[in-house]
């Protein structure tokens, strides 16, 4: 069955082709013979129980530079009627308008299925979501208390401290024992954001590796270690981190089938989730990438796997409707 899909995403003449998990999405569903438009998040209206933006329909090419041609002229849709699917795909920050936009979604969630559920990933942010298993979790403190902060760090050494909706490794910074700058890092943290910080014993086999694995409705189907350059502790690949190969070692295998459960029932299709020395850090709902790095390693099709589960999703949604 062709599906009708619109994407919720960033303006797509920016993404970069080679590594987008978005756009290896898309160009999955195209493939499959789907139809697809494209919307900004910023472009949804609601009226009278309806929602809708002015989307524009396209295909999409491996080309870069001309990865993508429009097939018709802005209209303003129905969300709701006019699409089958609706991928959820915008990058963070995990602001106001994010969290609107899956107020917005969710209007419509009983008419077409919206990837990743808007309100699950409103429930869901990275750096909380994963505090429900703390006893996958490395030591972790989430505080606005300079007090709270400096007994933690006597009580574990080392730490570091992040905003908590922050993403892909912005302002992540390592304290070391003794260092004298957590008071003004603390004060700093507190003038920019309202909302409480998120602090954590240092695991210095970060510097192996930070593992990224992707699970599709709860089961894993594949891995990729980043590695931070160097002189850094972050591993993210937007933050100049490095991708290799790798495989899962049983702790990752336990930790997935720990949360694999709960994330599907939650219709959380596609999931990152982060993992260092054997410790889970964060559960990656909103936009979550590695798909493209993943498969060039493995030989793999995430993305087909995504599709399949999307595809299984909407015709039971079809089933029950029918009944």
């Amino acid at each position: 069955m062709s599906l009708r899909v619109a994407v919720q995403m960033d303006p797509i003449e920016t993404i970069n082709v080679a590594g987008d998990s978005t756009f290896a999405l898309m160009l999955e569903a195209q493939a499959r013979g789907h139809s697809l438009d494209h919307y900004l998040a910023t472009g949804l209206s609601a009226e009278a129980g309806r929602v809708r933006a002015p989307t524009r329909s396209l295909t999409v090419s491996r080309d870069a530079g001309a990865h993508f041609a429009w097939t018709g002229a802005a209209a303003a849709r129905d969300i709701g009627d006019d699409f089958d699917v609706v991928l959820m795909r915008q990058d963070p920050p995990f602001d106001m308008g994010y969290i609107t936009a899956t107020h917005l979604l969710e209007m419509v969630s009983d008419r077409t299925l919206v990837v990743n559920d808007p309100a699950e990933v409103r429930n869901a942010p990275e750096k909380l979501f994963v505090l429900r298993w703390p006893e996958l979790m490395p030591p972790t403190l989430v505080t606005r208390s300079l007090a709270e902060a400096m007994d933690f760090r006597a009580r574990h050494g080392a730490i570091v401290v992040k905003p908590l909706y922050g993403n892909a490794g912005t302002a992540v910074f390592l304290i070391d024992k003794t260092d004298g700058n957590l008071p003004a890092l603390v004060e700093l943290f507190g003038t920019v954001w309202n909302e409480p910080f998120m602090v954590q014993a240092f695991l210095p086999d970060v510097a192996k590796g930070d593992k990224r694995i992707v699970l599709v409705d709860g089961e894993p189907t594949g891995a990729i270690n980043r590695l931070p350059k160097s002189g850094e502790i972050r591993s993210n690949l937007a933050a100049g981190g490095s991708a290799q190969a790798t495989e899962l070692t049983p702790r990752e295998a336990e930790i997935c089938a720990a949360i694999g459960p709960d994330l599907r029932d939650r219709g959380l299709i596609f999931v990152g989730i982060d993992v260092i020395a054997g410790y889970l850090t964060e559960i990656n709902v909103t936009s979550p990438t590695g798909i493209v790095a993943i498969d060039r390693f493995n030989g793999t099709n995430t993305p087909g796997r995504i599709w399949d589960a999307i595809e299984a999703r909407h015709r039971r949604r079809l089933s029950q409707s029918a009944n």
